[in-house]
């Protein structure tokens, strides 16, 4: 069932609001079937139900956006693993690939401290290790579950670390990453003074999206990991600007 529920919300990411019946016709179920699995999915607050429809509660639903090119996320958070070691200290911004990189640390790191501004990366790794877990404070975003505001700047310049790992909703040549909100935005800028190297971690469609408010964070970037669908001209802009590209 894990399965076909990370299919039926990769599907409601892409179309937002999509018919049952054709929910049943892509995963070559009965109808039955997918109402079981939209009943599950609604228990958690992920979607709701229309007239023969199931749409997303919120597109910031990270629980959602997990789901979306599920596959290619894990890989993503397993190559960023490799640059984390036992014992480091270490910072993780909101996102699905974050989220995924925190809970792949869980299986293979041991006795890591995770600064972060989300509270469900707290929340999805709770009880899954030893890490120590400082959730900086804010204003609580209730759809994407982060912390932003000014406080987050005055939380985090208690820290210095080496790697910050973020992701971003989009990447424009001229603008650099992106994000969708403002206080995001800001918060991932607050928290990137704080580092010596910011990863960015996304799948490669990512790069023909284009986000409203720019991250800002020219020459902070120091690699970036994706899939390899990244385009060969953005791989060759990124590397002139000394981002190191690692695909998955």
């Amino acid at each position: 069932m894990k399965n076909r529920t990370n299919k039926i919300l990769e599907l409601l990411i892409q179309e937002n609001k999509i018919e049952v019946s054709l929910l049943a016709e892509k995963l070559s179920v009965s109808q039955v079937t997918v109402r079981k699995d939209l009943d599950a999915l609604e228990s958690q607050g992920i979607i709701k139900r229309e007239h023969g429809f199931a749409l997303l509660r919120s597109q910031n639903d990270i629980n959602g956006r997990i789901a979306y090119h599920y596959k290619e996320k894990q890989k993503i958070a397993w190559k960023a693993s490799q640059l984390v070691h036992d014992g480091d200290t270490i910072m993780i911004e909101n996102g699905s690939c974050c989220a995924l990189l925190a809970d792949t640390l869980t299986g293979n790191k041991k006795d890591l401290s995770i600064i972060t501004n989300s509270a469900f990366i707290a929340g999805y790794i709770r009880g899954k290790s030893n890490f120590q877990v400082v959730l900086l404070g804010g204003i609580y975003q209730q759809d994407s579950q982060v912390m932003v505001g000014p406080m987050i700047r005055q939380c985090v310049e208690n820290f210095f670390v080496d790697l910050f790992f973020i992701g971003t909703d989009g990447y424009n040549p001229k603008a650099g990453f992106t994000n969708q909100d403002q206080m995001r935005a800001q918060a991932v800028r607050d928290m990137a003074r704080q580092a010596n190297q910011v990863i960015v971690l996304t799948e490669s469609d990512k790069f023909s999206k284009h986000g409203i408010v720019p991250l800002n964070l020219k020459g902070q970037v120091k690699r970036v990991i994706t899939d390899t669908d990244i385009p060969d001209p953005i791989r060759a802009e990124l590397n002139s600007k000394d981002v190191l590209v690692t695909v998955s």
